[in-house]
């Protein structure tokens, strides 16, 4: 058995840095969505990726993978989605084993609404405290990390329209 690649200084630095940051953000952004919208970030974020779908609605399936959470658990916020009238799953007619989520008219009108909010926080947050140059030195550091952690390229095309022209 082979000695542990442990982290050196620099990296143990890094890694902790990483944790810290990435749990306080996620943090600030649900209060500020629960306080402001009275949703939590997830909900924001299955609804935000209905809206992005044609015909604002997918499969449930699709949904799970992009908002990377489980079925079950995925079922559930759906589920509170339907009670506030949010979503709406619905059976095709050819297909009774799918079950499509549709993001409905109040769906999308609360999530209009809860947008404002949480673009300024991320904005306040995560890009304002940074250069330009901090800003798209942190996207390629992020897409090389992506590309490692997804190497079969299920997570949505992110960086589809801020690719830089060769």
């Amino acid at each position: 058995m082979s000695e542990p690649r442990w982290l050196d200084d620099d990296e143990q630095q890094t890694w902790r840095a990483f944790l810290w940051t990435s749990r306080l953000l996620n943090e600030a952004l649900d209060r500020q969505l629960q306080r402001d919208s009275g949703m939590p970030h997830t909900y924001y974020m299955i609804l935000a990726m209905l809206s992005e779908a044609p015909g604002r609605a997918m499969t449930m399936t699709e949904l799970a993978g992009i908002v990377r959470s489980s079925p079950s658990r995925l079922s559930h916020a759906v589920a509170r989605l339907e009670e506030s009238g949010w979503v709406r799953r619905v059976k095709p007619p050819n297909d009774r084993r799918t079950t499509i989520a549709e993001l409905t008219e109040g769906g999308f009108a609360a999530l209009e609404k809860a947008a404002p909010g949480h673009v300024e926080e991320v904005r306040r947050l995560l890009f304002d405290p940074l250069s330009r140059e901090q800003v798209l030195r942190m996207r390629e550091t992020l897409r090389t990390l992506l590309a490692n952690l997804d190497p079969d390229g299920l997570t949505p095309d992110i960086f589809g329209q801020a690719e830089a022209p060769d």
